[in-house]
């Protein structure tokens, strides 16, 4: 007879409590085909809603782009008749060109600002959270009714601007009612919404290794030296989102030049921007399927703009790896 032991077999009435528990739970919880059929579940009001409030209407916008709608009765077939109209609508070409003048103004000295004023919070000065909220504030304000209507009292003939002026001893004009300055008045307001890029740009600056810093001041490189060597390359990639979302948004602007201008896009279309003629056309006009059709131009431009930048990036935004 062998005097080895045989193991001893752990009984299931040996098995701890805990472990058991994990395995019940193992064994009740979906998987496969019915944990997706729950997710799905879960995410059918989403699909609901982007279908019926997002991709239905812009497929709606799509055909009656191709129509001629007037509310009033059902749409009629026109095929490209409202593309051909637009090539020779003098008001269109003319809100073309005072929206690219405001995008392509507003934008880079609103990023301008924006990354001078995140440079100087991020030198540590005390209050920091304050300052940031008090900074970010305009870009919430900005498109409210409230902040378009003070604005055109602050360049209006009577207005702080022209106080201020006075007091230099300058006679000023109404700034908003002047067709060489109204639309300056938008690309000031524009410009003064730099919070929430501003916010990104300093947390783009508070990511960059203080070492850098360190290695390049032992080498004797200057302030301007740091700022354009290490800096700026390494915020190109927030500089690229900032300049993104920001042309889209510009393009989008409509509230400002509404209020300031009455609605009208004057004085003389001065600030006639593009989706301010579209409310004009669609609402103004009813003429539901001329504004689709301009809707969809909009959309085309601002794709081809987008995709201008992300061909471009190559060129000149560092990632690191």
């Amino acid at each position: 007879m062998s005097n080895r032991s045989t193991p001893a077999i752990a009984s299931p009435e040996r098995e701890p409590p805990l472990a058991r528990g994990r395995r019940r739970r193992r064994r009740s919880s979906p998987s496969g085909p019915a944990r997706d059929r729950i997710g799905y579940l879960f995410l059918a009001p989403w699909f609901a809603g982007m279908a019926l409030f997002t991709v239905g209407p812009i497929l709606a916008s799509l055909y009656l782009s191709f129509t001629e709608y007037t509310l009033l009765k059902p749409p009629e077939w026109l095929g490209l008749d409202n593309y051909r109209q637009m090539l020779a609508d003098p008001r269109l070409h003319k809100s073309l060109g005072v929206t690219f003048v405001y995008v392509f103004v507003s934008v880079p000295v609103q990023l301008v600002l924006a990354l001078a004023l995140a440079l100087l919070l991020n030198r540590g000065a005390r209050g920091l959270s304050f300052y940031r909220s008090v900074y970010y504030l305009p870009s919430l304000l900005a498109g409210s009714v409230s902040v378009a209507i003070l604005w055109r009292q602050i360049f209006g003939k009577d207005g702080l601007v022209n106080q201020l002026l006075a007091m230099a001893g300058i006679e000023g004009v109404s700034w908003v009612a002047h067709p060489d300055f109204a639309l300056g008045t938008l690309i000031v307001l524009n410009a003064w919404t730099f919070g929430a890029p501003m916010v990104i740009f300093l947390a783009g600056l508070r990511q960059i290794p203080h070492s850098y810093y360190e290695a390049a001041e032992v080498d004797g490189a200057g302030p301007v030296s740091r700022f354009f060597r290490i800096t700026l390359p390494l915020l190109t990639p927030i500089i690229f989102f900032n300049l993104v979302l920001q042309l889209i948004g510009a393009f989008q602007s409509f509230t400002q030049a509404f209020v300031i201008s009455g609605g009208r896009g004057g004085p003389s279309d001065a600030t006639l921007l593009y989706t301010l003629y579209l409310y004009e056309r669609g609402f103004g006009s009813f003429d539901m399927g001329y504004a689709s059709a301009m809707a969809w131009v909009l959309l085309a431009i601002i794709a081809v703009l987008t995709g201008l930048n992300f061909l471009f990036a190559k060129r000149w935004v560092f990632y690191g790896n």
